[in-house]
């Protein structure tokens, strides 16, 4: 009979699951909403606001500039907000992250610009960037772990997509607020004061996803974990819990890469698709502002309702299939996602640009349950954020950047497009090399360690391996070295 310490932890109930995933996706939906309407603005007015002294297109280079700051920060916030996650619960650090990338959106509204404070008006942008991406590198590992470690194997896939609707949600909600004033409001008031109202809405965004984030539970698993880690200590008290960040490192190293690589094809695309087109469209193609914010506006709603059906398709038939099915559909579009923009006409950018979203949203749909199917428990937080957010760095932070850089100096959509496309082959290796873990059930690991007394996992005990092994076939022990 198994004790309380060691007891499995039941899946959460259908209506306490709803609420969970509730919680998540309108905390994701802020805080992506908060991140893309610094990418919105930095292709439409910051430029002017903020870098008025430099050519149009420099303008817009040091413009993305500062919304590639704000990836590099992103790491950081993994491992800060990962460790203390995988320390005392995933609940805590999401509130805390909300708040930063709300308190940091809202102040970029209340910001003086380059004509009032001079330099230090771009310095002050950065620093409130720094924030945002703090924030936002410690908010996605913590929302798809609440909903993933809540559920249950046979619809995880399905449920843990919800919150990465946040993504298409948030870009949804700051796309239609700019479109709506740029609609509304002259050229001349927008750039004036119309642009800080959308910054100043994420305080009353914020007030409403800390009320509903604050009635959710700590994630079962995580609850069964830590009473597993406070009964070792208490055998030994002696021996030091290794830190999560080193337990990751040290046995879950192939898995990061793994995730890193996956990353690379759906960050780079995303970031080509709904912030670098803008400047593309209303540069090359001759389309409006108001046209291509349309444009993504459309696309962003089919984004957000494709999502959950691939996340669903995932429990169906396995995570890798559905990732690369959108990773090598994406490397396909290129061509004529650039030839449809180039045509000028509103409805072959909005084809281009929602045939785009919806293969993106193959690769991100499933990543949610399939990074957090590669970690323990323990270490979960720790190792999901870290591939997911320092591949951030490297993929979705210059994109926008490398792109108007290659439009500058080629003066053609041409070297873009295969920048994205090979993007696409490395994210095909990192997942076809990857295990399936479908099957996985993410407390089995926890529960099928090495000895009990130090819970270390070592070569030749139960649980340790691919983390698909011990899921798919229980009485048949794995023997990679690497912790479940």
């Amino acid at each position: 009979m198994s004790s309380p310490a060691t007891a499995p932890p039941s899946p959460g109930t259908p209506a306490s699951l709803k609420r969970i995933v509730a919680a998540s996706l309108i905390g994701t939906t802020i805080e992506w909403y908060d991140f893309f309407l610094y990418g919105s603005a930095a292709a439409l007015v910051f430029n002017k606001l903020f870098f008025p002294d430099s050519d149009p297109l420099v303008g817009t280079l040091l413009s993305f500039l500062t919304y590639a700051v704000g990836f590099a920060a992103r790491p950081l916030g993994a491992l800060v907000f990962g460790h203390y996650g995988d320390r005392l619960g995933r609940k805590k650090l999401l509130v805390l992250s909300l708040l930063l990338m709300g308190g940091a959106t809202f102040a970029i509204g209340l910001l003086p610009t380059h004509a009032t404070v001079g330099s230090a008006a771009p310095v002050l942008l950065t620093v409130l960037r720094l924030v945002q991406g703090f924030a936002l590198g410690g908010e996605w590992g913590g929302a798809v772990l609440l909903v993933s470690e809540h559920g249950d194997a046979r619809r995880r896939g399905f449920w843990a997509s919800w919150p990465q609707t946040g993504a298409p949600a948030g870009q949804l909600l700051a796309t239609g607020v700019l479109s709506l004033l740029t609609a509304v409001l002259s050229d001349a008031a927008f750039a004036s004061w119309g642009w800080r109202i959308p910054f100043l809405l994420s305080g009353v965004l914020v007030v409403v996803g800390l009320w509903i984030r604050l009635s959710v539970d700590e994630s079962p698993v995580f609850r069964q974990a830590l009473a597993r880690a406070e009964a070792r200590k208490a055998v030994r008290s002696a021996e030091a819990e290794q830190l999560p960040l080193v337990s990751v490192l040290r046995h879950h190293w192939r898995d990061v890469l793994v995730a890193m690589g996956a990353r690379m094809a759906e960050n780079i695309s995303y970031y080509v698709i709904t912030a670098f087109i803008l400047v593309y469209a209303t540069t090359s193609a001759g389309v409006s502002k108001q046209t291509a914010l349309n444009a993504v506006l459309i696309a962003s709603a089919v984004h957000f309702a494709v999502i959950p059906a691939w996340g669903a398709l995932s429990d169906r038939v396995g995570r890798r299939p559905v990732y690369l099915l959108g990773a090598v559909g994406i490397g396909l579009w290129m061509f004529p996602f650039f030839s449809l923009v180039d045509t000028g006409a509103f409805g072959s950018l909005v084809l281009a640009v929602t045939v785009g979203l919806v293969l993106h949203g193959a690769m991100y749909a499933p990543q949610a349950a399939f990074f957090s199917e590669m970690f323990a428990t323990r270490m979960r937080y720790s190792g999901a954020s870290i591939g997911a957010q320092f591949a951030s760095v490297a993929a979705g932070a210059p994109a926008p950047l490398i792109a108007t850089a290659l439009l500058a100096d080629y003066d053609s959509s041409t070297p873009i497009a295969l920048y994205v496309i090979a993007a696409a082959l490395l994210t095909v290796v990192a997942v076809g090399v990857a295990k399936e873990t479908r099957h996985r059930d993410l407390a089995d690991g926890d529960l099928t360690d090495g000895d009990p007394a130090d819970g270390k996992l070592t070569e030749g005990d139960p649980g340790v391996g691919d983390p698909g092994v011990g899921a798919e076939h229980p009485q048949t022990p794995a023997t990679d070295a690497r912790a479940v």
